[in-house]
């Protein structure tokens, strides 16, 4: 892996190899240049704080090495990234104004890929994670995570049985505790229907209706206009000497047609005059017969004003003055598919009752498999880490798992977990909250991921001080334990300890230089003799005192003996 930070508080190029590294430094150097650029590049929150002054940005940028089908890589690739050479490239680029951008593999991303991706490629701990450690949710969770399919096989299937009997659960509650409210409901639409029903309105009803109450309100006038235009058009045969339009238009077509074969323009309009001849007649037949049928019928005026008030009753209740009579029809329509969906919650009610026994028991006998299932795991697991703490100076330590039931299903099952810890013979186990010292803490996590890298490994994990509070004996074995951590992933340690420091396969020291107005830090990885003086450095507070030397060297050869033979 390599990370290469710029802007980002100073400047520097870390590369870590295979095995194990370690990072020293003075006044907390090496843990701002490896710890905050690592979170930034697992999607940690921007903080325009952590750009340095006077600059645009702060870019973190790690190349990881991964095969092909490592689940990382598998989501990078349908994410569209590419990889380069085997390698993956991360990006993370936070403005001064705290604005943050993310790139995968050449691709701009959202910084919640960078988040997934971490949890393929990296376990990182520290001093909050030890605090995490300490909720009963978190603890269960690393049980069930080093369980396996042992736990996550019956756990999928009670989830999934637990969600359908909560949403069934939550309707049976929503309709017996509003069967009042239904029911009033059910009144109102059936009473609104049934009114409806009676009327019997009839699609385009009231605009039909409105146009025939316009014209038997205005019949006189209607017909005493038709009979005039028809006499203007046709003649009246009581007073033959009245010229008429039809006279008129025979009088210009018997002229035209005299001369029509003279001028084929002439002959044309001839024709056209013929056609408004014919239409006369036809316009003035048409207003005999509307004279005719027209009826000034007052009793059919009444009837139908009558029926248009029943229809404006209804538009005014169940319409809108916009939707008309249609908005009546649409409110008749949807109403009746409510009243027969509440008219069917009693037989519902019966079939989610039912429902709900039968999820019930499913999820009961589900429980006792989960249950069980975690009783097995935990007895496994507490023997595991039971044995890695007394590779860790504490031999007489006992860890145990506590689970009670539950009184109600809940998410993750019935069973509350609580790991406990003896530290000592006739010590009665006891949550680790209130049992363990800071140190003791520190080491039964260790524990617990060095189980965890047998069961469930991830290929880089990223310890921050988490030796902190132990020294002595009990240094010397994270130490060895963090080495034989190591074998199998890439471990990335940040310490104060030479203790711990002493088992690492390579040492990179941060170094800070100051110009007076730029604060630059420089990465680099020891050799075996500038390890000698760090580790002098971190014993003794002096490198060159020979006392110290001397005890540096002897921890060194101390560590490469017990540590002989691992591969690099």
């Amino acid at each position: 892996m390599r990370i290469r930070a710029l802007g980002v508080i100073d400047d520097a190029v870390v590369e870590l190899a295979p095995g194990f590294n370690v990072v020293t430094g003075e006044t907390g150097a090496g843990k701002t240049m490896v710890v905050t650029s690592l979170g930034l590049l697992l999607g940690g929150r921007a903080d325009a704080a952590l750009v340095r002054n006077g600059a645009e940005r702060a870019v973190v940028e790690g190349r990881v090495a991964l095969p092909a089908e490592s689940p990382a890589a598998e989501r990078a690739l349908e994410a569209g990234a590419e990889l380069d050479e085997g390698a993956l490239l991360l990006s993370r680029t936070v403005s001064a104004e705290g604005r943050s951008r993310a790139h995968v593999g050449g691709r701009t991303v959202p910084v919640s890929l960078l988040q997934t991706l971490g949890e393929d490629l990296f376990a990182v701990h520290g001093q909050s994670d030890q605090q995490r450690l300490l909720q009963p949710a978190r603890q269960r969770g690393a049980l069930d995570r080093y369980a396996g399919a042992s736990v996550a096989e019956p756990l999928a299937a009670y989830q999934s049985a637990y969600r359908r009997l909560r949403a069934v659960a939550t309707t049976l509650d929503e309709l017996t505790t509003r069967a009042r409210e239904r029911a009033q409901e059910a009144d109102l639409l059936r009473f609104g229907l049934d009114e409806i029903a009676a009327a019997e309105p009839r699609e385009q009803e009231d605009v039909e209706l409105a146009a025939e109450s316009e014209r038997l309100g205005h019949a006189d006038a209607l017909s005493t206009a038709a009979t005039l235009a028809h006499g203007a058009l046709a003649g009246d045969p009581a007073d033959p000497d009245v010229v008429d339009a039809s006279l008129l238009v025979a009088q210009a077509k018997r002229a035209l047609d005299a001369v029509r074969s003279h001028d084929e323009r002439l002959g044309a309009l001839a024709d056209r005059v013929g056609e408004v001849s014919y239409l006369l007649a036809d316009i003035a037949q048409e207003l005999a017969g509307y004279a005719e049928d027209l009826d000034a019928d007052p009793v059919r005026l009444a009837a139908v004003e009558e029926r248009r008030a029943v229809l404006a009753h209804l538009v005014r209740k169940y319409g809108s003055a916009a939707g008309g009579l249609a908005g009546v029809l649409a409110w008749n329509e949807q109403s009746g598919a409510r009243l027969v969906e509440l008219d069917g919650d009693d037989e519902r009610i019966e079939g989610l009752q039912a429902e709900h026994e039968s999820l019930t028991q499913t999820v009961s006998e589900l429980a006792e498999q989960l249950s069980a299932a975690r009783h097995a795991a935990a007895e496994t697991f507490a023997k595991a880490v039971t044995a890695e703490l007394t590779e860790l100076a504490m031999p007489h330590a006992r860890v145990s798992f506590g689970l009670t039931r539950t009184a109600e299903f809940g998410p993750y099952g019935v069973d509350e977990v609580e790991v406990l810890l003896a530290p000592h013979p006739g010590a009665a186990p006891r949550p680790i909250a209130k049992g363990a010292s800071g140190g003791e803490l520190s080491r039964v996590m260790l524990a617990v991921e060095v189980v965890f890298a047998g069961a469930d490994p991830v290929p880089t994990y990223l310890f921050d001080e988490v030796d902190a509070g132990v020294g002595g004996k009990a240094a010397v074995e994270i130490g060895r334990r963090l080495a034989k951590l190591a074998r199998t992933s890439q471990v990335v340690v940040v310490t104060h300890l030479p203790q711990v420091a002493a088992f690492a396969d390579r040492h990179l020291v941060v170094e800070k230089t100051v110009d007076g107005t730029v604060t630059r830090s420089g990465v680099k990885t020891l050799t075996d003799e500038e390890r000698v003086r760090e580790l002098s450095r971190m014993l003794a507070g002096l490198e060159d005192s020979e006392l110290g030397r001397a005890h540096a060297e002897e921890l060194l050869a101390a560590a490469r003996n017990g540590t002989a033979g691992r591969e690099g």
